[in-house]
């Protein structure tokens, strides 16, 4: 399957990322905020980034904007993670370079289904 950077300062909601994706047989890296995604990523070298995007020390978007730029994975998917559903900022999150968004709360079920399907459009891990 797929390997997958989740960045979520809230560890619960990390971590039931973490038991959804792995359970669904992806490899998850899991990090705390923004900071350490643009840390990570180019190491790691990632399928999928998933962002939320209030978080401590940098931003979703501002973690999104930045990592499109490096070469390593600006080809790479960006999805947000927001509880706030509102047009205005899902069009910051697209302008910043994200692919999709997914609200909180969110069913597992729903989150697995959704990351398949980004991962099927973009042809990795044969999701």
């Amino acid at each position: 399957m797929a390997k997958i950077l989740v960045a979520e300062d809230e560890r619960d909601i990390r971590d039931l990322i973490d038991f959804t994706l792995t359970y669904a047989g992806h490899e998850v890296i899991k990090v705390k905020n923004g900071a350490e995604a643009v840390e990570a990523a180019p190491q790691v070298k990632p399928d999928l980034i998933v962002l939320d995007v209030r978080m401590p020390r940098m931003t979703g978007y501002e973690a999104c904007r930045i990592l499109k730029s490096h070469e390593e994975v600006k080809h790479t998917p960006i999805v947000f993670l927001s509880a706030k559903g509102q047009p205005s900022e899902m069009d910051v999150g697209i302008d910043a370079g994200a692919y999709d968004y997914i609200l909180k709360p969110f069913a597992p079920d729903t989150l697995t289904h959704r990351i398949a399907e980004i991962l099927a459009k973009f042809g990795i891990g044969g999701a």
